[in-house]
């Protein structure tokens, strides 16, 4: 049975789903197609994160970066299907694959988030996005694991940071953030380095 998240909560995926052994992120939202005469494009990214000496996560590596320019991470443990501009249909309008077999030992939280493309140029935020949710689903079966349906309004954000998986005390857990942010991709990617 599907758990449904509220933000800060978190779930125990050892726990709540034993068998699991590749999650499918999928995250998806409703959009105007265009504001101030641009396209409003969403792109979701995923930090595959280890833990510096402050305890803080920190990517692996450059290409630990998962997104629309790099579609999956060296040993394909976490891999994108591809960037979605438009958000049109239902449904899931971007997805994530994460194989926690094959994750490297050091990986310890993997961070998904979206941000709007071009965002300051284009003058869009996270104001004109409804609807927005992240769910995790058992890649092999294809049961719904666990769902989070942001409820906040983001008036002025132009990233949000949807949910995470974090390893503890070797088990792999997610938590529903919903946490906004006035930053770019590029400000994200900073942070994590």
């Amino acid at each position: 049975m599907a758990i449904s998240l509220s933000k800060g909560q978190g779930i125990n995926l050892a726990k709540s789903a034993p068998a699991l052994k590749r999650v499918r992120v999928g995250l998806g939202w409703d959009t105007p197609e265009l504001v101030n005469g641009h396209p409003f494009d969403l792109d979701v990214s995923a930090f595959v994160c280890g833990l510096n000496g402050a305890g803080e996560p920190k990517l692996l590596s450059d290409e630990h970066l998962v997104f629309y320019n790099n579609l999956k991470t060296p040993n394909g443990s976490v891999a994108h299907t591809g960037d979605n501009r438009t958000g049109k249909g239902n449904g899931d309008d971007e997805v994530l694959t994460v194989d926690f077999g094959l994750l490297e030992g050091t990986a310890m939280e993997i961070s998904f988030v979206v941000t709007l493309h071009e965002a300051p140029e284009r003058r869009q935020n996270f104001g004109l996005v409804r609807n927005a949710f992240i769910r995790l689903y058992d890649d092999v079966t294809g049961a719904l694991v666990a769902g989070y349906d942001l409820d906040a309004t983001f008036a002025s954000e132009t990233a949000v940071q949807f949910g995470s998986l974090y390893r503890k005390d070797g088990e792999w857990h997610f938590k529903a953030v919903g946490a906004g942010y006035r930053l770019t991709l590029g400000d994200f990617v900073a942070g994590y380095q």
